[in-house]
């Protein structure tokens, strides 16, 4: 499946709509304890095991974005955005990692 965050496709002809797509993805407080309590993997400043984890949620959120696409018959999605939220208060340092987009059908 075609994924964009543009609003179109270039070169190709948008024959169907079918409306707004979205998938989530958790990732949960136990895993800031597994990761900074422990050794850390430390390369230029950043923590790549932590990047790893958000790069793992990110995906799980863009494969169910993209299968409620397939069930509606698209074999695209365009103008695709990602967000990414601290839940906070009563979930810890939950993170959300929603993605959102336009299932479309294109020639």
């Amino acid at each position: 499946m075609l994924i964009l965050t543009t609003p179109n496709i270039e070169g190709k002809k948008i024959v169907e709509y079918f409306g707004l797509v979205t998938g989530e993805s958790l990732l949960g407080a136990n895993v800031y304890k597994d990761l900074f309590s422990g050794v850390r993997d430390v390369v230029g400043g950043r923590t790549s095991a932590y990047e790893e984890e958000l790069k793992k949620a990110r995906n799980l959120a863009l494969e169910s974005m993209e299968k409620k696409a397939e069930s509606k018959g698209a074999n695209a999605v365009i103008a695709l955005r990602i967000k990414y939220n601290n839940l906070g208060g009563t979930m810890g340092n939950t993170i959300m990692v929603t993605v959102t987009g336009t299932a479309v059908k294109y020639e």
